[in-house]
């Protein structure tokens, strides 16, 4: 399983401040920004390398020894629960002669075991043993930090939400996340018990193109009505309520991305100066509504308010927001549990995590349609996704060759408001995608302390 090993990326030639400044105006991107691999591996350095970048989630590291592999910038690293209690994430890469330890993408093990020479390390990355070890020097020492695994220092966590940060001195993960935290509280608040986790039902998709290119289409409210045509059309002329197996929720998902003028004209699009952003949802009919009246809704929201309160329950379910962007690459739906990592393998390789989330102390029905949603729209079979990707696959087609450099993202650009938090737009716009591309450049442009 070696989904997440990248490409090494080399920078050809020196990328000043000002050439990356010129790759970005008010309404047009140059193309180099997604075909040209030394902006790449500028990328790999100054955002994924500074920013804090999401690992694992706590409910997958529950004992010791329990471990997830990742990536982190350009580097594999492994996410490990040590037997104090702590959580570290460890390059995935034993000292002694540079071998790949760990080749899963999660597990448990009391210990990582080298291949080549069989040196055994803790969860923690510390040197537990080294088979013959008279043949070594009498200076050789099993506690000298030479011989651990590599540990990275920057490691928090916000309510079981784990991100770890290759910088020296970064702010604290709060403060990056800002405002967003609220979408993660949201998701948390959902759990009548108070507590969520992350279920083993999951998907991974790697497509042929660069990472920025998913995380603007996931803010794009103006693609569904033309890309997912395909699957509108068949769900608008199959029956109502047709459907007993899901109560009616994958014809809904469909039809709902339909959009025409209403749709484009009432969903409100935010953006952050950090480069996060998100919209109103447009899920709004169904069993996936917030009013939706059907059994399995009628008792979470009875089990949510006994456990806080009918106004509070109310105030929880009533936050409606989806395609939540924490920049760089995150991406959460509190209200269907489900989530989505970008993973950048290389300048048009791009690995997408999607996974979603149990509600403790919720009905199951609850957990059963986070699982159809997932299926319905994160799936590699999916009629929604496989469309986004082939969109973007053609778009970094289009973006290697040199027939035109710049690309468009004007729509919008005279009816946005411009508030003190960020910016706001109630019209099809791509604000989001210009919010992203200036936080982009400021990352970008920022030398190392």
């Amino acid at each position: 399983m070696n989904q997440i090993m990248g490409e090494p990326q080399g920078v050809d030639f020196p990328i000043s401040a000002e050439e990356i400044r010129g790759l970005v105006q008010p309404n047009h991107v140059h193309r180099r920004a997604y075909s040209d691999p030394a902006i790449f591996a500028l990328e790999q350095e100054r955002i994924f390398g500074r920013l804090w970048i999401y690992v694992a989630h706590e409910s997958q590291l529950k004992n010791p020894g329990d471990f997830i592999r990742t990536r982190l910038s350009k580097f594999e690293v492994l996410v490990t629960r040590h037997h104090d209690g702590n959580i570290y994430v460890l390059h995935n890469r034993c000292p002694h002669r540079g071998a790949r330890l760990c080749m899963v993408d999660q597990g448990s093990n009391r210990a990582f075991s080298c291949p080549y020479h069989a040196w055994v390390f803790r969860p923690d990355g510390s040197l537990a043993s080294v088979p013959h070890p008279k043949s070594y020097p009498a200076d050789f020492d099993i506690a000298d930090r030479r011989n651990h695994m590599q540990r990275i220092a920057n490691v928090q966590s916000y309510r079981g939400f784990v991100f770890a940060n290759l910088s020296d001195n970064p702010p604290p993960l709060i403060e990056h996340l800002g405002p967003m935290t609220d979408v993660i509280d949201n998701l948390i608040d959902r759990a009548p018990d108070g507590e969520v986790e992350m279920s083993e039902s999951s998907f991974a998709l790697e497509y042929r193109g660069n990472w920025k290119l998913h995380m603007e289409n996931a803010a794009d409210i103006f693609h569904p009505t033309f890309v997912h045509s395909s699957s509108v059309m068949p769900a608008r002329r199959a029956p109502a309520n047709a459907s007993i197996l899901d109560q009616d929720q994958t014809r809904e998902m469909l039809m709902a991305n339909g959009f025409g003028f209403k749709e484009w004209e009432g969903i409100q699009l935010k953006g952050l100066d950090s480069g996060h952003t998100y919209m109103t949802a447009f899920y709004d009919s169904g069993v996936l509504s917030r009013q939706s009246e059907d059994p399995v809704s009628i008792e979470y929201r009875r089990r949510l308010a006994e456990k806080i309160g009918e106004e509070r329950a109310a105030q929880v379910i009533g936050m409606n927001r989806f395609n939540n962007i924490i920049y760089p690459n995150l991406i959460i739906n509190a209200q269907y549990q489900q989530m989505r990592i970008a993973i950048p393998l290389s300048v048009d390789r791009t690995l997408v995590r999607i996974q979603c989330f149990r509600l403790k102390g919720a009905p199951d029905g609850i957990f059963h349609r986070a699982v159809r949603f997932i299926s319905n729209l994160g799936s590699p079979a999916s009629m929604i996704f496989s469309d986004d990707v082939e969109m973007l696959e053609r778009c970094q087609s289009g973006l290697k060759t040199d027939t035109g450099p710049w690309i468009d993202f004007s729509r919008g650009l005279d009816s946005d408001d411009k508030g003190a938090d960020g910016s706001v737009s109630g019209a099809a716009s791509e604000m989001p995608m210009r919010v992203q591309f200036n936080a982009w450049v400021r990352h970008m442009t920022t030398e190392a302390a």
